[in-house]
């Protein structure tokens, strides 16, 4: 579960962001806590997205603070988020169908041959890179059927929890998932679902981005809910139901601010 009495390890706080006239977000904060899985909801346009990108490096607020474990940062581009320990797995999940499991688990950060030799001429240690594919695999409990076979013959379900492994390997401290369960049938939601449980036992910390309410209320411990480029509620999963997350979505129950409220009467 996660660490409420701890310190936050991520805080969004006030976040604008602007494309010329268009507001993309107005003021939008969340918080992410120690070992946290935080489900991050709203319709068509409230601005996950655009906050999901800032999140991530690759859209600047116009206005607003990012802060990681108590000290402000700016993420200029992915590699700052990734810096800083955020890693963010998209639906596309940005894997290579030609290439096995542990070198898309490597991709982009291949490790070089301790021997001499075999350095000056950049080849790989791809025995040790196998080992530590593995371990992390088998820390998350991912069932695939070899690292070493290409990932084009995997199911979505393998290949998403794939992408949700490279993270942890490279010592992410903060996953963002963008509809981790999308396209995915019943069993395969269920092994990427129960890989993202097993993320807090690694002191991981999660944000998903979803649209489908029951697979966000069997996994995370809050929702904040996003309407009209505002975060307008959080509400905690023990303490809340889905017909109260949706009616929060929809502008049926305002949210817990003036501006939330007067986003509400404005959506209706």
């Amino acid at each position: 579960m996660s660490d409420l009495a701890a310190a936050p390890v991520l805080e969004a706080r006030n976040i604008a962001r602007h494309f010329g006239a268009v507001t993309a977000l107005a003021d939008a904060s969340l918080k992410l806590y120690p070992r946290e899985v935080v489900g991050l909801v709203g319709d068509n346009g409230a601005g996950k997205s655009t906050l999901l990108k800032i999140l991530s490096g690759i859209v600047a607020p116009s206005s607003g603070e990012i802060v990681i474990d108590g000290r402000p940062v700016v993420l200029k581009r992915a590699q700052d988020a990734m810096d800083a320990g955020i890693e963010t797995v998209y639906q596309d999940l940005a894997l290579v169908d030609t290439m096995s499991a542990y070198q898309n688990v490597y991709l982009g950060r291949e490790e070089l041959s301790k021997n001499p030799l075999a350095r000056l001429f950049n080849l790989v240690d791809d025995r040790q890179m196998r080992e530590r594919a593995r371990e992390v695999l088998n820390t998350l409990k991912v069932k695939i059927p070899s690292i070493n076979v290409s990932v084009k013959g995997m199911s979505g379900g393998q290949r998403q929890c794939l992408a949700i492994a490279r993270a942890l390997l490279w010592g992410r401290r903060i996953v963002i998932l963008d509809e981790p369960t999308a396209a995915l049938g019943v069993r395969e939601t269920g092994q990427v679902l129960e890989v993202i449980r097993s993320l807090r036992e690694q002191d991981v910390s999660v944000i998903i981005v979803s649209h489908n309410m029951q697979q966000l209320m069997s996994v995370a411990d809050r929702i904040t809910v996003m309407r009209l480029g505002r975060s307008i509620a959080t509400r905690t999963v023990k303490d809340t139901e889905v017909n109260e997350i949706v009616g929060l979505i929809t502008g049926a129950i305002p949210g817990d601010s003036p501006e939330a409220r007067a986003a509400a009467q404005v959506a209706a």
